[in-house]
């Protein structure tokens, strides 16, 4: 059975590379995608990555990763501190989830420091850049060898 890994980023997240680069860096989604579908490939695993700025959409993905019970790495950019929807997609389906974020949310405005995302979230990577996905990714595909043996 191949192992899935799903990667959803929110609203924005397409702009990466060119949007506010002192703050998110200048790699783009399409860079972030090849450097983790590498690590997939020689892991054997596939890699899902998808990109939107429609909240329904991210909550659709959400309850398919979820009720297959493949892991989620997750950047919901600003819906991180709006949705109820994500979170209850999350919790209505037990998804196992890795929040991300690029900047570190707590050493930005106020209105960032509260993620909903994060009650439900198996662990928060923030502040490491695009790195952030990497080690998240690390972290599922450690679990999953772990769970094999």
């Amino acid at each position: 059975m191949t192992k899935t890994v799903h990667v959803l980023n929110g609203p924005n997240l397409n702009l990466l590379g060119s949007r506010e680069p002192e703050t998110y860096g200048t790699q783009t989604l399409a860079d972030i995608e090849a450097q983790l579908a590498a690590i997939c490939e020689a892991h054997g695993a596939a890699l899902i990555f998808r990109q939107s700025n429609h909240e329904g959409e991210l909550v659709t993905w959400i309850q398919e990763a979820g009720k297959a019970r493949e892991p989620i790495i997750i950047n919901a950019g600003a819906y991180s501190h709006t949705s109820i929807a994500l979170i209850d997609a999350i919790k209505g389906t037990n998804a196992k989830v890795i929040e991300v974020h690029l900047s570190n949310i707590h050493a930005r405005e106020s209105f960032r420091h509260h993620s909903f995302i994060s009650g439900a979230a198996r662990g928060i990577i923030m502040g490491f850049g695009a790195l952030g996905y990497e080690l998240a990714l690390t972290a599922i595909l450690s679990e999953m060898a772990k769970s094999e043996s």
